[in-house]
């Protein structure tokens, strides 16, 4: 299919969310940027957040991953739905009780300014490198798709499309983009299943017959029994939970749009319903990863991992499967990066700029600022996407979980010391055990072969990351009883 015609289609795919961007972000208020003025539709953010939670990613890299794990990452999704359970019955009463914006603020009250700047810092640093190492995968499939024979390079791709994603949040924020991650999770999800049921038809297959060709071929193997091993089905479980608990139940852009439901209960239902719905669409990718590797040596493809699914569609199946691939592709690159995005600016504002308690700004010179920091983000995005495209590996879903274990094991800690006990903390000393908990599993990850003989650290480092920060704030605590405890208990 002709590239312009592809690019002609993104051109109208963007005109379309800047059409639900201008009619969701009229009168639009600092309130509405940052949670959406607390009156959004709880089914609507449930829906939603499957785009903001898979991501390119996870539609690129899921399914190349089969074959090289099988249906592993099943392991790691029954370990979700443990995680989105603690996340709705655990945090969100917590986050609704003391009726919070930026949910960092909690640390502020029960662990001090130190533990709340802490918090809020690795939120940054975290969605900074996760969210673009997730858009440097997609823009670079656009890249070598479409622009590169079009004579475009590539930070000018990546340019465009940051100055797409800032033209429909702008101004609405959170309100707008409850709606436009509806209808892009509904264009990718039709996207999967289209492509699902094309390869399908192509391989002359039911769903059983397949099933039992991928099974033949090692390809729907789910759990790996070998202690040893990074991808041990109880470590995966486990680490499943505990990534569901803090790159959502702890992170800031995902508990935007959580929490600008109006209702405790409906918010909880939001969280169940997303659990429901995702545990559905990533069997679904797992699915779709075995048939394009029963494909590939059909169609003599030899590309694999993050490769495998661009070089199907593009080289072997039809143009109308292509258009449909190119748009859910897109749909799911621009949850991930619009929604980043939005809750990096509001951390910024509200959690290390005071926002919110600067009495000497008005409401305009707060919108002001506001916009000046989320042009800064969409500037911060450009350069890592490009250090991301001087990296270039082979598959980015390993690089970003890498990311989540070393930079959200301190918010696990962090939270955990909050919850878990009642003992105050020595402020200034908050940074050197978060800081210093990562680099020590540095070491430890640099050095396993001799630390830990046969046995490889998996996804239970963001765990060991946690424990690390835990023990450390416990040292440099004291064990007195805060009236602050009972409120956030």
């Amino acid at each position: 299919m002709s590239p312009a015609l592809l690019f002609a289609i993104l051109i109208a795919y963007f005109l379309l969310l800047l059409g639900v961007a201008w009619a969701t972000s009229r009168n639009a208020t600092n309130d509405s940027f940052f949670i959406g003025n607390k009156s959004s539709n709880w089914m609507l953010v449930a829906f939603g957040m499957v785009g903001t939670t898979l991501s390119g990613a996870t539609f690129i890299s899921v399914p190349g991953a089969v074959g090289h794990d099988g249906f592993g990452y099943a392991q790691i999704l029954i370990g979700y739905v443990f995680g989105y359970i603690a996340v709705a019955y655990i945090l969100l009463p917590l986050y609704y009780r003391l009726k919070l914006t930026s949910i960092y603020h909690y640390l502020d009250v029960r662990l001090g300014r130190r533990a709340y700047q802490s918090g809020a810092g690795f939120f940054i640093l975290s969605r900074l490198l996760g969210a673009t190492a997730r858009l440097y995968l997609v823009v670079n499939i656009l890249q070598v798709i479409i622009l590169d024979s079009l004579g475009i390079p590539f930070w000018l791709t990546t340019l465009v499309i940051l100055g797409m994603i800032l033209v429909y949040t702008y101004q609405g924020g959170v309100k707008t983009i409850v709606w436009t991650d509806t209808l892009q999770t509904t264009c990718m999800l039709i996207g999967l299943v289209a492509c699902v049921v094309f390869l399908l038809n192509r391989l002359d297959l039911s769903v059983a017959e397949s099933l039992a060709q991928m099974d033949a071929r090692g390809l729907s193997t789910v759990f790996t029994t070998a202690v040893d091993s990074p991808n041990f089905y109880l470590k995966q479980i486990i680490a499943g939970a505990f990534i569901v608990l803090t790159m959502t139940g702890m992170d800031q852009e995902m508990m935007q749009k959580t929490i600008s439901v109006k209702t405790l209960a409906d918010s909880q239902k939001n969280l169940l319903s997303l659990t429901v719905i995702l545990v559905i669409v990533l069997s679904l990718f797992l699915f779709l990863g075995g048939l394009l590797h029963l494909y590939a040596p059909i169609a003599g493809v030899t590309a694999t991992g993050d490769k495998l699914f661009p070089a199907i569609v593009t080289g072997h199946l039809p143009p109308s499967v292509q258009i449909i691939f190119l748009i859910a592709l897109v749909s799911a690159l621009f949850p991930s990066a619009d929604g980043a995005i939005t809750a990096l600016t509001s951390t910024f504002c509200i959690d290390i700029l005071g926002i919110q308690r600067r009495a000497d700004l008005s409401e305009a010179q707060q919108v002001k600022l506001r916009q000046r920091v989320h042009l800064g983000f969409a500037a911060l995005f450009l350069a890592l996407v490009l250090v991301f495209k001087m990296i270039d590996n082979a598959s980015m879903i390993g690089v970003i979980l890498k990311i989540a274990a070393y930079t959200y094991g301190p918010l696990l800690g962090l939270f955990a010391f909050g919850i878990l006990t009642s003992r105050a903390l020595t402020d200034r000393l908050v940074p050197v055990v978060t800081i210093g908990a990562p680099l020590i599993c540095a070491v430890l990850e640099l050095n396993q072969a001799h630390l830990l003989g046969s046995y490889r650290l998996g996804l239970e480092l963001l765990m060991v990351n946690g424990i690390l920060v835990f023990a450390g704030l416990w040292a440099i605590s004291q064990p007195q009883k805060l009236d602050v405890v009972a409120a956030t208990a």
